[in-house]
């Protein structure tokens, strides 16, 4: 387990330590890891981020499940400091690169989280090796059956949209542009966020996960990954906003509940004050919901 140390190591930093996971085509990818209480029996929780952010998004609510269970973040490679991938970001390469995270760190037990885009990833990942997954919290999370993502109109108007914040990623202004966003972080992931969140790099990988994510979710509508009764927690914004428009906002929240119920063991909760950015505008309700999943789980 290579970790930092020296000058601009991690200690004491809100998200804990920096730990490097090797890749099995030779990356690395940057996690960061709080050791929580040391209760071997309790699972580990990792957190997958959404489409174009790093591990600083979950900077207020990974403390807060840090102080009962080892609690994960990292960057998909291309973002944050995780060195970018020569592959196409596929659904199945960026849920391979978690899996690598999953082994690095042990057998499991693993509890996944995962934002927005984040979802589908973690869905992904635990229908591939579900022994050692215990459960899934989905924080408002992207859903195939979500019509208006496949519009053409919407399309052309992502392009537009990548294209935009690849030449602000340029002019250096897209901090500037998301600076309401990253206030409520803690401010060493507030820094780490500004310095690192809003590269060219990281635009560019976004553009490059776009090209096939939208096709590949959309074979998911035919063909999801199968997740049996696994465990299952689907958090929804209540309000529009910050990527998810007010008159999507029903269409999505129904489409969390009809997740939720496809589990007997499923669990739907709407974060009644916030937009897409539940892991910022409520982070306690998500660290409770982790916790409370992981609590039933152990009792079945």
């Amino acid at each position: 387990m290579v970790r930092e140390s020296g000058s601009g190591s991690s200690a004491g930093h809100t998200q804990g330590e920096s730990v490097w996971v090797p890749t099995p085509d030779g990356r690395r990818l940057h996690t960061m890891v709080l050791a929580g209480p040391g209760d071997s029996e309790m699972p580990t929780v990792v957190f997958e981020s959404g489409a174009a952010v790093n591990r600083s998004m979950w900077a207020l609510v990974q403390p807060l499940v840090g102080e009962w269970a080892r609690a994960i973040v990292y960057d998909r490679s291309g973002y944050g400091r995780s060195a970018p991938d020569p592959e196409s970001r596929t659904l199945a390469r960026m849920a391979a690169d978690l899996g690598a995270v999953l082994d690095h760190f042990g057998p499991g037990p693993y509890v996944l989280v995962g934002h927005s885009a984040g979802g589908p990833i973690v869905r992904t990942t635990a229908a591939a090796n579900p022994e050692r997954i215990v459960g899934l919290v989905l924080v408002d999370p992207t859903e195939e059956g979500q019509d208006v993502l496949f519009h053409p109109v919407v399309r052309r108007l992502e392009r537009v949209a990548l294209a935009a914040l690849r030449l602000g990623a340029r002019l250096r202004v897209l901090p500037w542009f998301y600076r309401s966003t990253v206030t409520p972080l803690p401010p060493d992931a507030r820094q780490d966020m500004r310095r690192e969140g809003f590269t060219l790099q990281a635009m560019r990988t976004f553009t490059a996960q776009q090209r096939t994510n939208l096709d590949e979710l959309a074979e998911y509508r035919d063909a999801p990954p199968d997740l049996g009764e696994l465990p299952l927690t689907v958090i929804s914004g209540g309000r529009g906003g910050n990527g998810v428009p007010r008159s999507q906002r029903p269409v999505l929240n129904a489409l969390h509940a009809q997740r939720a119920a496809r589990s007997s063991n499923g669990r739907h909760v709407v974060a009644a004050r916030s937009h897409h950015y539940v892991l910022l505008c409520e982070p306690e309700l998500v660290a409770d919901e982790i916790h409370h999943l992981v609590e039933a789980a152990a009792h079945r």
